[in-house]
């Protein structure tokens, strides 16, 4: 399959054009909603987000320095750090965090950790009080709502807070691989990286074998899905700190909107 990805090196801000024009797709658009529409998927860069959520999200980042241990990876590993929590978004705006639950996918869409209640520690509340948040939150979901098929009041929305890091070695973003997330939308939207190579991120068609790679390089840039039309993974990063620093790391904000309510588990 990977003989059939185009590639865009450098991130984000390089000419989109080595990488999407043989599949006719444009990585950026003025109008995000008419692009997921057209091909399931577009990049927002920083500046663009930070323009839908009317504030910068920049000083957020910090919110990622304190996330406990994901106790749920079923490869072993001990890379991966992790909050959550979930809303409600009555369009345009109305926010409201439900009460902490866990969160659950069907096997179908993750076959590695799909089919049990996952609990996570909750995003700190003080972030509901961040209009950078709020905004953010609500901006996204209206733009997904301008790109459904039908008409959207209502959006269910699931934040992931994510930390991958390097210290014991190779870092994976996606442990479950290529994958849908069950949901109508997602946005991953990249928060920092410091000191790792790899990371690439790779969007396909979901009922073709064509697709396209980049890596999200700029922090508070984003990549925003129609998770019913393409399927999407990154690939494991590993450190590239000097001998004797730090090892590395990539945090990611992980947003998805499904409207027919959360997933959960059959009762």
């Amino acid at each position: 399959m990977n003989d059939r990805l185009p590639e865009a090196r450098g991130g984000i801000d390089t000419d989109p054009a080595a990488a999407a024009a043989p599949l006719g797709w444009s990585l950026h658009s003025d109008d995000p909603a008419a692009a997921l529409r057209r091909q399931g998927f577009v990049l927002l860069d920083a500046a663009a987000l930070a323009q839908m959520a009317q504030a910068a999200p920049a000083p957020l980042t910090a919110a990622w320095d304190d996330l406990p241990p994901d106790a749920h990876l079923r490869d072993g590993g001990a890379y991966r750090f992790r909050r959550h929590a979930s809303y409600t978004l009555d369009l345009p705006a109305q926010l409201a965090r439900v009460p902490h639950r866990a969160h659950w996918q069907p096997t179908d869409y993750n076959a590695l950790h799909g089919g049990i209640e996952r609990w996570f520690e909750p995003v700190h509340a003080a972030l509901d009080a961040q209009p950078a948040w709020t905004g953010l939150l609500a901006a996204l979901g209206r733009v997904f709502a301008a790109a459904a098929a039908t008409p959207v009041t209502r959006w269910y929305v699931e934040a992931h807070q994510f930390r991958i890091d390097t210290a014991q070695g190779i870092g994976r973003p996606t442990p479950e691989g290529a994958h849908r997330d069950g949901v109508d939308f997602v946005a991953v939207v990249l928060v920092q990286r410091q000191a790792v190579r790899g990371g690439e991120t790779r969007v396909f068609q979901a009922d073709a074998p064509f697709g396209v790679r980049f890596t999200l390089a700029q922090p508070w840039s984003a990549l925003l899905l129609d998770d019913a039309h393409v399927v999407h993974e990154t690939t494991p990063i590993q450190s590239a700190a000097a001998p004797g620093a730090c090892a590395g790391w990539r945090d990611t904000l992980v947003l998805t909107y499904r409207r027919e309510g959360f997933q959960d588990p059959p009762r």
